[in-house]
């Protein structure tokens, strides 16, 4: 079992940054693939980024290429999400989420955090 926990959600202007956190418990956390999602007002849960157990690949929806960067310290258990020149389209609730592989889709992940708001403003 592997509870997740998101944290660094905020309100931000557009073109400025912000860093969320998703903490892991658990030893099994570094076996884990980790995604990033989010589910924008009306709309259903949609990709992010991903990254696979040891980090060294990564994955964005074209969306958020080039501003978004996801990384992970397995030591800490846990997963980041680096968002810079946000938009105000960039505003959602965003979910951390641990599977078996860095996946775009949300079958092929088993546990969920609970999710942390993201506001842009313009």
């Amino acid at each position: 079992q592997v509870l997740l926990v998101e944290s660094g959600g905020g309100l931000v202007q557009a073109g400025g940054s912000l860093r969320v956190s998703c903490a892991g418990s658990g030893r099994t956390f570094s076996s884990y693939a980790m995604g990033w999602f989010r589910q924008l007002p009306g709309k259903e849960r949609e990709f992010v980024a991903a990254i696979n157990w040891s980090g060294s690949s990564t994955y964005y929806a074209d969306s958020v290429k080039g501003r978004f960067t996801i990384s992970r310290d397995n030591a800490k258990n846990t997963v980041y999400l680096q968002m810079n020149s946000l938009k105000p389209e960039d505003t959602a609730v965003y979910y951390c989420a641990a599977g078996s592989i860095a996946a775009n889709t949300r079958n092929w992940y088993n546990y969920w955090g609970q999710g942390t708001q993201v506001t842009v403003s313009s």
